[in-house]
């Protein structure tokens, strides 16, 4: 339960969620934040608190190198794989690992990484996670053409997620990441 909404505007990524902890019918407001920055990227999860933990303050995500989908798709992934294996979050299920969803933002583009660990890249330069995502994704593209600030446009699509469905929650919070944002 959650929205998590990403879009790229003159090589700036910007995530942004909401604060939803939900089970069933129970919604608690975290003020632990579903995004953040670790190590030169900008991240945004859905799924569980522990995996964005996880990402948060165990993963040490890679420098990225040469082409960045190849490097997203190999080396990164395989970081995060192994992150979530050692903090006990990855499931397998008839040989088949699975993680959670989250986006990343790096380098200036913006990446959703989805519980098989796929990566991608939406055309669009947007992207939308979680129960809210749908709603959001609309959001985002009726103020495509407009001259809305980005971060406005974030917090446009997670205000109508949070109208249109329970499971999303003020208050938001947004970041950016321009795309010489360094490793370090």
């Amino acid at each position: 339960m959650t929205a998590i909404v990403g879009l790229v505007h003159a090589g700036t990524v910007y995530v942004g969620g909401d604060s939803a902890g939900a089970s069933g019918w129970s919604l608690t407001v975290r003020a632990d934040s579903k995004v953040f920055h670790n190590n030169g990227y900008l991240f945004g999860f859905t799924t569980s608190f522990r995996m964005g933990q996880l990402i948060r303050y165990s993963l040490k995500p890679p420098k990225p190198v040469g082409d960045i989908e190849r490097f997203m798709a190999t080396r990164f992934i395989d970081a995060v794989r192994e992150c979530l294996k050692t903090g006990g979050w990855a499931r397998r299920d008839s040989e088949r690992e699975e993680g959670g969803t989250f986006l990343v933002g790096v380098k200036g583009r913006l990446f959703t990484v989805h519980d098989d660990y796929q990566v991608a890249e939406a055309a669009d330069g947007y992207a939308a996670v979680g129960v809210g995502d749908e709603i959001a994704l609309g959001a985002l593209f009726a103020t495509a053409q407009s001259r809305m600030a980005p971060q406005r446009r974030v917090e446009v699509a997670l205000r109508a997620a949070e109208r249109f469905s329970a499971g999303v929650r003020g208050p938001f919070v947004c970041l950016s990441q321009p795309p010489g944002a360094s490793s370090e």
